[in-house]
């Protein structure tokens, strides 16, 4: 958790700063709130991090994103929010040339990824799946899956408020609400090679100014 709270709470502050403090008219903010909530981050500590928004650290902090290779033709799309791009670069530079793998120029890996809406919800006793999915239809849902009672709707990038607001409609919290990146071309890998690259992945995730990191593992 001493990891993973600061990242919730300067998602929220970002959201906040790019879209004002009101998450009711703020939909990035709202689903910031709402994931950290689901990572049982406090609500003193969701305030302070939305007044944040307003001071001047949070408008020293800006988003980047950096593109990388890894070994065995794994791919990374790295997430940032920082107020020094030269340390952020300079820290994933070490992590990636320590362990096989290198950053490339930015828009490199574009046509890897495509960029989609996604919500996590968990299957209650009484839900109709099938007429969950036909009310979200209209509101841009693409895909829902079932997997090990873990319902996962994809969407457009460009309908993720919209969708947000059918599942909230429909009385359903999601557990994880988020725009992804998700890859064209799965990579399949044996497990001793997914073993390495876990290992520069988990790297990567735990410098502070990562935000998140997509691959293209399958």
């Amino acid at each position: 958790m001493s990891k993973v709270f600061p990242k919730l709470a300067k998602s929220i502050t970002m959201a906040a700063k790019n879209g004002g403090p009101d998450p009711e008219s703020n939909a990035p903010l709202r689903v910031a709130i709402q994931n950290a909530k689901a990572q049982n981050l406090s609500r003193e500590n969701i305030e302070a991090a939305i007044k944040r928004a307003a001071g001047k650290d949070a408008a020293d902090i800006s988003e980047v994103f950096y593109e990388a290779k890894g070994p065995h033709g794994s791919l990374f799309f790295i997430e940032c929010a920082t107020d020094n791009t030269n340390r952020t670069v300079g820290n994933l530079k070490i992590i990636l040339n320590k362990n096989g793998g290198q950053l490339v120029n930015s828009g490199q890996l574009d046509f890897m990824f495509n960029r989609k809406a996604v919500f996590e919800f968990s299957v209650n006793d009484g839900q109709d799946l099938s007429e969950i999915e036909l009310e979200l239809i209209d509101a841009g849902l693409e895909e829902l899956l079932v997997d090990e009672g873990i319902v996962t709707v994809i969407g457009e990038y460009s309908s993720f408020a919209q969708l947000g607001q059918a599942i909230e409609t429909l009385g359903i919290v999601p557990s994880k609400s988020a725009l992804q990146r998700l890859p064209t071309q799965p990579l399949e890998l044996t497990e001793n090679q997914m073993l390495e690259v876990e290992a520069i992945l988990d790297k990567i995730e735990d410098d502070d100014d990562v935000q998140a990191v997509f691959t293209n593992l399958a």
